[in-house]
Protein backbone atom coordinates (compact mmCIF):
# COMPACT_ATOMS: atom_id res chain seq x y z
CA UNK A 1 0.00 0.00 0.00
CA UNK A 2 1.16 3.76 -0.70
CA UNK A 3 2.27 5.51 1.70
CA UNK A 4 -0.49 8.06 2.99
CA UNK A 5 0.41 11.45 3.99
CA UNK A 6 -1.92 13.71 5.78
CA UNK A 7 -4.00 16.62 4.42
CA UNK A 8 -1.30 20.10 5.85
CA UNK A 9 -5.26 21.55 6.15
CA UNK A 10 -5.91 19.48 9.36
CA UNK A 11 -2.32 20.15 10.88
CA UNK A 12 -3.66 22.48 13.41
CA UNK A 13 -5.50 19.98 15.14
CA UNK A 14 -2.14 18.37 15.84
CA UNK A 15 -0.60 21.75 17.37
CA UNK A 16 0.33 21.48 21.41
CA UNK A 17 -1.82 23.45 23.64
CA UNK A 18 -1.32 24.72 27.11
CA UNK A 19 -3.85 23.90 29.84
CA UNK A 20 -2.41 26.06 32.71
CA UNK A 21 0.71 24.22 34.16
CA UNK A 22 0.54 21.31 31.55
CA UNK A 23 0.39 20.85 27.68
CA UNK A 24 -1.41 18.86 25.22
CA UNK A 25 0.55 17.29 22.51
CA UNK A 26 -2.79 18.07 20.55
CA UNK A 27 -5.88 19.07 20.50
CA UNK A 28 -7.93 16.46 20.56
CA UNK A 29 -10.10 16.54 24.12
CA UNK A 30 -11.89 13.40 25.54
CA UNK A 31 -14.02 15.05 27.56
CA UNK A 32 -15.53 13.15 31.02
CA UNK A 33 -18.08 10.90 30.20
CA UNK A 34 -19.06 7.68 32.36
CA UNK A 35 -19.20 4.07 30.89
CA UNK A 36 -20.92 2.56 33.88
CA UNK A 37 -17.62 0.69 35.59
CA UNK A 38 -16.63 3.29 37.84
CA UNK A 39 -15.59 2.54 41.65
CA UNK A 40 -17.51 -1.61 40.99
CA UNK A 41 -15.01 -2.11 37.77
CA UNK A 42 -11.89 0.51 37.47
CA UNK A 43 -9.55 -2.15 35.60
CA UNK A 44 -12.17 -2.08 32.60
CA UNK A 45 -12.44 1.44 32.80
CA UNK A 46 -8.72 2.34 33.04
CA UNK A 47 -8.30 -0.79 29.89
CA UNK A 48 -11.24 1.77 28.11
CA UNK A 49 -9.27 4.34 28.86
CA UNK A 50 -5.87 3.35 27.60
CA UNK A 51 -7.18 2.20 24.25
CA UNK A 52 -8.09 5.96 23.89
CA UNK A 53 -4.69 7.23 24.59
CA UNK A 54 -3.12 4.51 22.36
CA UNK A 55 -5.36 6.20 19.84
CA UNK A 56 -3.62 9.40 19.90
CA UNK A 57 -6.08 11.80 22.00
CA UNK A 58 -4.27 14.56 23.54
CA UNK A 59 -6.39 14.87 26.99
CA UNK A 60 -8.41 12.23 28.24
CA UNK A 61 -10.80 12.20 31.29
CA UNK A 62 -12.44 9.94 33.35
CA UNK A 63 -16.17 10.26 34.21
CA UNK A 64 -17.30 11.64 37.22
CA UNK A 65 -15.90 10.84 40.69
CA UNK A 66 -17.72 10.99 43.98
CA UNK A 67 -15.51 13.45 46.16
CA UNK A 68 -17.32 12.27 49.51
CA UNK A 69 -19.72 10.30 50.63
CA UNK A 70 -22.53 12.68 51.55
CA UNK A 71 -23.48 12.90 48.06
CA UNK A 72 -23.48 10.09 46.10
CA UNK A 73 -25.67 8.46 43.15
CA UNK A 74 -26.70 5.12 44.01
CA UNK A 75 -28.07 3.01 42.16
CA UNK A 76 -25.91 4.53 39.56
CA UNK A 77 -22.39 3.06 39.83
CA UNK A 78 -19.57 6.45 38.93
CA UNK A 79 -16.07 6.38 40.45
CA UNK A 80 -15.65 7.39 43.84
CA UNK A 81 -12.67 9.42 45.61
CA UNK A 82 -13.66 9.81 48.88
CA UNK A 83 -10.73 8.62 51.25
CA UNK A 84 -7.01 7.68 50.41
CA UNK A 85 -7.81 4.02 49.65
CA UNK A 86 -9.75 5.15 46.26
CA UNK A 87 -6.38 6.76 45.09
CA UNK A 88 -4.67 3.12 43.88
CA UNK A 89 -7.44 2.14 41.14
CA UNK A 90 -7.47 5.82 39.97
CA UNK A 91 -3.57 5.58 39.74
CA UNK A 92 -4.06 2.88 37.32
CA UNK A 93 -6.94 4.43 35.46
CA UNK A 94 -4.63 7.76 35.05
CA UNK A 95 -1.29 5.12 34.33
CA UNK A 96 -3.19 4.17 31.67
CA UNK A 97 -4.37 7.56 30.04
CA UNK A 98 -0.62 8.60 30.24
CA UNK A 99 1.62 5.13 28.48
CA UNK A 100 0.99 7.47 25.11
CA UNK A 101 1.76 10.64 25.70
CA UNK A 102 -1.70 12.08 26.71
CA UNK A 103 -2.88 14.32 29.81
CA UNK A 104 -4.54 12.59 32.29
CA UNK A 105 -7.90 13.93 33.64
CA UNK A 106 -10.24 13.29 36.70
CA UNK A 107 -13.60 14.80 36.79
CA UNK A 108 -14.60 16.04 40.64
CA UNK A 109 -18.37 15.99 41.63
CA UNK A 110 -20.29 16.98 44.75
CA UNK A 111 -23.80 15.93 43.21
CA UNK A 112 -25.94 18.28 45.89
CA UNK A 113 -29.54 18.35 44.90
CA UNK A 114 -29.02 15.28 42.71
CA UNK A 115 -27.29 12.92 45.23
CA UNK A 116 -29.93 10.56 47.02
CA UNK A 117 -27.45 9.06 49.13
CA UNK A 118 -29.20 5.65 48.63
CA UNK A 119 -26.21 4.06 49.67
CA UNK A 120 -24.29 6.11 52.51
CA UNK A 121 -28.02 6.84 54.01
CA UNK A 122 -26.09 10.60 55.12
CA UNK A 123 -29.34 13.56 54.89
CA UNK A 124 -28.39 15.42 51.08
CA UNK A 125 -26.91 18.77 51.03
CA UNK A 126 -27.96 21.63 48.33
CA UNK A 127 -27.33 25.01 47.58
CA UNK A 128 -30.82 25.62 48.79
CA UNK A 129 -33.46 23.10 50.46
CA UNK A 130 -35.84 21.30 47.82
CA UNK A 131 -36.78 17.86 46.61
CA UNK A 132 -34.33 15.65 45.48
CA UNK A 133 -33.83 15.75 41.42
CA UNK A 134 -32.99 12.34 40.38
CA UNK A 135 -33.51 10.07 37.16
CA UNK A 136 -35.52 7.70 39.52
CA UNK A 137 -37.81 10.43 41.46
CA UNK A 138 -36.52 9.02 44.81
CA UNK A 139 -38.92 10.62 47.64
CA UNK A 140 -36.06 12.48 49.33
CA UNK A 141 -35.53 16.32 50.33
CA UNK A 142 -32.30 18.16 50.74
CA UNK A 143 -31.36 20.54 53.36
CA UNK A 144 -29.30 23.73 52.58
CA UNK A 145 -25.69 23.95 52.87
CA UNK A 146 -25.24 26.27 55.74
CA UNK A 147 -21.60 28.22 56.49
CA UNK A 148 -20.06 25.54 58.37
CA UNK A 149 -21.05 23.16 55.42
CA UNK A 150 -19.95 25.13 52.80
CA UNK A 151 -16.43 25.84 54.78
CA UNK A 152 -16.01 21.65 55.13
CA UNK A 153 -17.41 21.60 51.48
CA UNK A 154 -14.56 23.53 49.93
CA UNK A 155 -12.12 21.34 52.22
CA UNK A 156 -13.07 18.45 50.72
CA UNK A 157 -12.34 19.76 47.31
CA UNK A 158 -8.81 20.61 48.58
CA UNK A 159 -8.76 17.03 49.97
CA UNK A 160 -10.06 15.61 46.37
CA UNK A 161 -7.68 17.56 44.50
CA UNK A 162 -4.40 16.65 46.75
CA UNK A 163 -5.41 12.46 46.10
CA UNK A 164 -6.28 13.56 42.43
CA UNK A 165 -2.78 14.72 42.07
CA UNK A 166 -1.43 11.35 44.04
CA UNK A 167 -3.25 9.50 41.98
CA UNK A 168 -1.23 10.83 38.96
CA UNK A 169 -3.69 13.32 37.01
CA UNK A 170 -2.54 16.21 35.17
CA UNK A 171 -6.11 18.11 35.15
CA UNK A 172 -9.12 18.63 37.40
CA UNK A 173 -12.50 19.22 36.04
CA UNK A 174 -14.70 20.97 37.89
CA UNK A 175 -18.30 19.43 37.25
CA UNK A 176 -20.86 22.17 36.51
CA UNK A 177 -22.78 20.88 33.44
CA UNK A 178 -26.07 19.25 32.34
CA UNK A 179 -28.13 20.24 35.54
CA UNK A 180 -25.70 18.19 37.79
CA UNK A 181 -22.89 18.92 39.85
CA UNK A 182 -22.68 21.55 42.76
CA UNK A 183 -20.92 24.48 40.70
CA UNK A 184 -24.33 25.23 38.66
CA UNK A 185 -26.40 24.59 41.71
CA UNK A 186 -24.72 27.69 42.95
CA UNK A 187 -24.40 29.45 39.65
CA UNK A 188 -28.61 29.13 39.01
CA UNK A 189 -31.02 31.04 40.07
CA UNK A 190 -33.17 27.64 39.75
CA UNK A 191 -31.74 26.07 42.49
CA UNK A 192 -30.27 28.90 44.30
CA UNK A 193 -32.37 30.55 46.19
CA UNK A 194 -30.25 31.97 49.35
CA UNK A 195 -30.20 35.20 50.66
CA UNK A 196 -26.81 35.72 51.89
CA UNK A 197 -23.41 36.32 50.24
CA UNK A 198 -23.70 33.13 48.27
CA UNK A 199 -27.19 34.14 46.48
CA UNK A 200 -28.84 36.66 44.30
CA UNK A 201 -26.77 38.58 42.28
CA UNK A 202 -24.48 36.80 39.67
CA UNK A 203 -21.54 37.59 41.59
CA UNK A 204 -22.93 36.16 44.97
CA UNK A 205 -23.70 33.25 42.76
CA UNK A 206 -20.34 32.54 41.53
CA UNK A 207 -18.47 33.30 44.91
CA UNK A 208 -18.34 29.42 45.64
CA UNK A 209 -16.49 28.39 42.21
CA UNK A 210 -14.28 31.38 42.96
CA UNK A 211 -13.55 29.98 46.17
CA UNK A 212 -13.01 26.17 45.21
CA UNK A 213 -10.82 27.83 42.17
CA UNK A 214 -8.61 29.26 44.15
CA UNK A 215 -8.04 27.00 46.73
CA UNK A 216 -7.29 24.20 44.40
CA UNK A 217 -4.91 26.15 42.90
CA UNK A 218 -2.96 26.96 46.37
CA UNK A 219 -3.39 23.30 46.52
CA UNK A 220 -2.04 21.65 43.56
CA UNK A 221 -2.25 24.71 40.76
CA UNK A 222 1.68 24.83 40.46
CA UNK A 223 1.22 21.03 39.01
CA UNK A 224 -2.10 20.69 37.59
CA UNK A 225 -4.73 22.39 35.18
CA UNK A 226 -8.13 23.01 36.29
CA UNK A 227 -10.90 23.27 34.24
CA UNK A 228 -14.55 24.41 34.51
CA UNK A 229 -17.22 22.49 33.40
CA UNK A 230 -20.46 24.39 32.68
CA UNK A 231 -24.07 24.44 30.87
CA UNK A 232 -23.82 26.95 27.73
CA UNK A 233 -27.74 27.81 28.40
CA UNK A 234 -30.05 25.54 31.07
CA UNK A 235 -32.66 25.92 28.68
CA UNK A 236 -35.36 26.80 31.40
CA UNK A 237 -35.89 30.36 30.24
CA UNK A 238 -35.18 33.97 32.32
CA UNK A 239 -34.76 31.27 35.68
CA UNK A 240 -32.50 29.20 34.47
CA UNK A 241 -28.90 30.07 34.03
CA UNK A 242 -28.84 31.34 30.31
CA UNK A 243 -26.38 31.68 27.83
CA UNK A 244 -26.27 35.35 28.11
CA UNK A 245 -25.91 34.80 31.90
CA UNK A 246 -23.08 32.08 31.04
CA UNK A 247 -21.25 35.11 28.90
CA UNK A 248 -21.33 37.77 32.05
CA UNK A 249 -20.10 34.82 34.29
CA UNK A 250 -16.75 34.18 31.69
CA UNK A 251 -16.50 37.88 31.38
CA UNK A 252 -16.76 38.42 35.13
CA UNK A 253 -14.24 35.90 35.53
CA UNK A 254 -12.28 35.74 32.51
CA UNK A 255 -9.13 34.35 34.12
CA UNK A 256 -10.64 31.87 36.53
CA UNK A 257 -9.94 28.45 35.64
CA UNK A 258 -6.98 27.22 33.64
CA UNK A 259 -10.03 26.35 30.59
CA UNK A 260 -13.58 26.65 29.87
CA UNK A 261 -15.17 23.29 29.20
CA UNK A 262 -18.63 24.53 27.95
CA UNK A 263 -21.44 21.70 27.10
CA UNK A 264 -24.95 22.37 25.95
CA UNK A 265 -27.88 22.44 28.71
CA UNK A 266 -29.43 19.34 29.56
CA UNK A 267 -27.97 16.09 29.35
CA UNK A 268 -30.49 15.79 26.75
CA UNK A 269 -29.49 18.82 25.01
CA UNK A 270 -25.92 17.82 24.74
CA UNK A 271 -25.85 13.94 23.85
CA UNK A 272 -28.29 14.23 21.34
CA UNK A 273 -27.83 11.68 18.95
CA UNK A 274 -26.82 12.51 14.78
CA UNK A 275 -30.58 11.52 13.91
CA UNK A 276 -31.72 14.99 15.63
CA UNK A 277 -27.95 16.73 16.03
CA UNK A 278 -25.89 18.04 13.72
CA UNK A 279 -22.84 18.07 13.34
CA UNK A 280 -21.04 21.12 15.87
CA UNK A 281 -25.11 21.99 16.56
CA UNK A 282 -23.31 24.04 19.52
CA UNK A 283 -21.13 25.89 17.82
CA UNK A 284 -23.78 29.41 18.01
CA UNK A 285 -24.11 29.32 21.69
CA UNK A 286 -20.29 29.02 22.26
CA UNK A 287 -19.33 31.64 19.10
CA UNK A 288 -17.77 34.64 20.62
CA UNK A 289 -17.38 33.25 24.34
CA UNK A 290 -13.48 33.69 23.38
CA UNK A 291 -13.55 37.24 23.38
CA UNK A 292 -14.66 37.36 26.92
CA UNK A 293 -11.60 35.10 28.31
CA UNK A 294 -8.16 34.70 27.67
CA UNK A 295 -7.75 31.06 28.56
CA UNK A 296 -8.72 28.20 26.09
CA UNK A 297 -12.29 26.86 25.05
CA UNK A 298 -13.06 23.07 24.95
CA UNK A 299 -16.59 22.64 23.32
CA UNK A 300 -18.88 19.32 21.99
CA UNK A 301 -21.06 18.71 19.41
CA UNK A 302 -20.60 14.69 18.00
CA UNK A 303 -17.78 16.16 16.02
CA UNK A 304 -16.44 13.52 13.05
CA UNK A 305 -15.18 15.56 10.27
CA UNK A 306 -11.60 17.03 10.23
CA UNK A 307 -12.87 19.51 8.10
CA UNK A 308 -15.36 21.25 10.68
CA UNK A 309 -12.91 20.61 13.64
CA UNK A 310 -10.53 22.24 11.97
CA UNK A 311 -13.52 25.73 10.99
CA UNK A 312 -13.81 25.86 15.13
CA UNK A 313 -9.69 26.04 15.37
CA UNK A 314 -9.30 28.84 13.00
CA UNK A 315 -12.24 30.67 13.68
CA UNK A 316 -11.20 31.38 17.39
CA UNK A 317 -14.49 29.30 18.44
CA UNK A 318 -12.79 26.27 20.23
CA UNK A 319 -8.90 25.75 21.15
CA UNK A 320 -10.20 22.07 21.81
CA UNK A 321 -12.14 19.18 19.86
CA UNK A 322 -14.65 17.75 22.76
CA UNK A 323 -15.94 14.29 22.19
CA UNK A 324 -17.25 11.69 24.14
CA UNK A 325 -18.98 8.97 21.66
CA UNK A 326 -17.10 9.35 19.03
CA UNK A 327 -14.35 9.00 20.99
CA UNK A 328 -15.78 5.31 22.10
CA UNK A 329 -16.93 4.77 18.69
CA UNK A 330 -13.17 6.30 16.57
CA UNK A 331 -10.94 5.46 19.58
CA UNK A 332 -8.05 6.12 16.88
CA UNK A 333 -9.28 8.33 15.26
CA UNK A 334 -6.32 11.39 16.11
CA UNK A 335 -3.79 8.64 15.27
CA UNK A 336 -5.04 7.49 11.90
CA UNK A 337 -5.77 11.08 10.85
CA UNK A 338 -1.88 12.06 11.81
CA UNK A 339 -0.85 9.15 9.31
CA UNK A 340 -3.73 10.24 6.50
CA UNK A 341 -5.04 7.00 6.71
CA UNK A 342 -8.61 8.45 7.36
CA UNK A 343 -10.47 9.81 4.57
CA UNK A 344 -14.24 11.59 4.35
CA UNK A 345 -16.58 10.96 1.84
CA UNK A 346 -17.83 14.09 -0.31
CA UNK A 347 -20.27 14.94 1.83
CA UNK A 348 -18.26 14.57 4.79
CA UNK A 349 -21.31 12.67 6.27
CA UNK A 350 -19.39 9.16 6.75
CA UNK A 351 -16.14 8.41 7.91
CA UNK A 352 -13.78 5.70 6.29
CA UNK A 353 -10.37 4.33 7.61
CA UNK A 354 -7.90 3.50 4.98
CA UNK A 355 -6.49 0.28 7.22
CA UNK A 356 -2.30 0.45 7.58
CA UNK A 357 -0.50 -1.78 9.46
CA UNK A 358 1.42 0.39 12.15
Amino acid sequence: MRDLIRDPRYDVLFEPMDIGPVTSKNRFYQVPHCNGGGYRDPSAAAEMRGVKAQGGWGVIFTEQCEIHHTSEITPFIELRLWEDKDIPMLRKMSGKMKEYGALAGIQLAYSGINGPNLYSKEVPMAVSAAPIRTFTNDPLQARALDKTDIRDLRRWFINAAKRSKEAGFDLICLYGAHGFGIFQHFLSRATNHRTDEYGGSLENRARFVNEVISDMKDAVGDKMGITLRVSLDETIGELGFSNSEVRDFIEMNRNLPDLWDLAQGTWEDCSGPSRFKEEGAQEQLVRGIHELTDKPIVGVGRFTSPDVMTKMIRSGTLDFIGCARPSIAIHSYPRKLKKGGLRISANALAVIFVLRAT
